[in-house]
């Protein structure tokens, strides 16, 4: 397929799931623009700063979405399925599902390794298209685009497990990853009759998130929390890659 074909392949992809509404051709182009090609054609632009951008405008719509469905989840729910439906593996499998990898523009050393079907690429560049749309087409528009898009993502989010705990949840993700269960290493400080506590999450020997609260439950949660929440953004990545240092 020519260049000029699958931009206006995708555009047409991106009407459909928007409702009808239709998305300025140089936006969408740049959305597809990968560094590793922008480095190979002189230095173009890249899809960076779009991305950057749709990353909130996602996070905006979703968190509201979950809000208005679940009235009764607590603060802490709503922000794991958040986490569940915006992370990187679910965000390349959005784009899997429009088939975006067909039309990215990539360079020659990552066409060669597979880059179309990486889910840190596709993910990043589904939110650069988030965001190319966002700027053309206003929020409105775009809200109708993301909950077309990350319809099942969300319907699914129900089942994930709002009602575990951080703690089960990420031993869950860290046995999927084949990172062995995770431990924590808990500090605590202060008189006995006012103790806080500080918690950090270790996987594969890495510390990999970290929490503070006024019980070691609480500050282990936490910790959790922020661990589940980095080692899924990294898609297939490993602990080591999300180490706090």
């Amino acid at each position: 397929m020519a260049e000029h074909e699958a931009l206006d392949a995708l555009i047409a992809v991106l009407g459909v799931r928007g409702g009808g509404q239709s998305v300025d051709r140089d936006l969408v182009d740049l959305a597809i623009t990968h560094r590793s090609y922008a480095y190979e054609n002189g230095g173009v632009p890249t899809n960076e700063r779009l991305e950057f951008l749709g990353d909130s405008v996602l996070g905006v719509v979703v968190t509201e979405e979950l809000y208005r469905r679940y009235p009764d989840l607590a603060e802490g729910q709503l922000a794991k399925l958040r986490a569940a439906v915006v992370n990187a593996r679910a965000l390349a499998g959005v784009g899997r599902g429009i088939g975006l990898g067909a039309y990215l523009k990539l360079g020659r050393g990552e066409e060669s390794t597979g880059g179309r079907d990486k889910s840190s690429i596709l993910a990043d560049a589904l939110e650069a298209l988030i965001g190319a749309y966002y700027l053309d087409r206003g929020l409105e528009a775009s809200r109708t685009l993301i909950l077309d898009l990350f319809a099942e993502a969300l319907e699914d989010a129900a089942g994930l497990g709002a009602g575990l705990d951080w703690k089960t949840s990420l031993q869950e993700l860290a046995a999927e990853r084949g990172l062995g269960a995770p431990e924590y290493v808990v500090d605590e400080s202060g008189p006995d009759h006012a103790k806080s506590f500080r918690a950090t999450a270790v996987l594969g020997g890495y510390p990999t998130g970290e929490g503070t609260g006024n019980s070691k439950k609480e500050a282990e949660q936490r910790a959790a929390e922020q661990a589940w929440t980095a080692l899924s953004a990294v898609g297939e990545g490993t602990a080591g890659a999300v180490r706090h240092e």
